[in-house]
């Protein structure tokens, strides 16, 4: 799907405020609620606008520690890995990849000790055969869409 200005402006202004309403971005886009809500229902639709979650910050409800662990898997049991790993709350993302690894793995702790907990339960899902763990420092770039969004909005 091609986004054009007004989805993207649409995405940007949710960015910002998501809990707006749809009569207020059209209000603040200058356009009918009608367009707003057909525009929302095609990129929901479409799959580009996968929800609204809040964004918190896990160090702020003592996550304070961030890692990244790339895994190599047994052949052929990506799908088995990933639900076990689905499975550990403190992964918060995992990521099939190209290159040393097989899957690149976010997780978070309380502590370094705790780390070691998550990694040990890691290392224990049948099919993975080896990790190899870097503990993030700090984030510089946060995850981010607005500069592709403000590009495709002609920004």
């Amino acid at each position: 799907m091609t986004l054009d200005a007004l989805d993207a402006r649409l995405l940007l202004l949710l960015t910002d405020a998501p809990r707006l309403g749809v009569l207020e971005c059209a209000r603040r886009l200058g356009v009918a609620r009608g367009t707003v809500q057909a525009r929302l229902d095609r990129l929901t639709s479409a799959g580009v606008l996968t929800g609204f979650p809040p964004e918190l910050d896990l160090a702020a409800v003592g996550y304070g520690l961030t890692a990244f662990a790339v895994l190599e898997i047994a052949q052929g049991h990506r799908g088995e890995v990933a639900a076990a790993l689905a499975a550990i709350d403190e992964v918060c993302e995992v990521h099939a990849t190209t290159g040393q690894g097989d899957l690149f793995v976010r997780v978070v702790a309380r502590s370094n000790d705790d780390l070691q907990r998550v990694i040990d339960e890691v290392v224990g899902v049948p099919g993975v055969r080896r990790t190899a763990t870097s503990i993030a420092l700090s984030t510089p770039v946060p995850p981010r869409v607005r500069p592709l969004l403000e590009r495709i909005a002609g920004r």
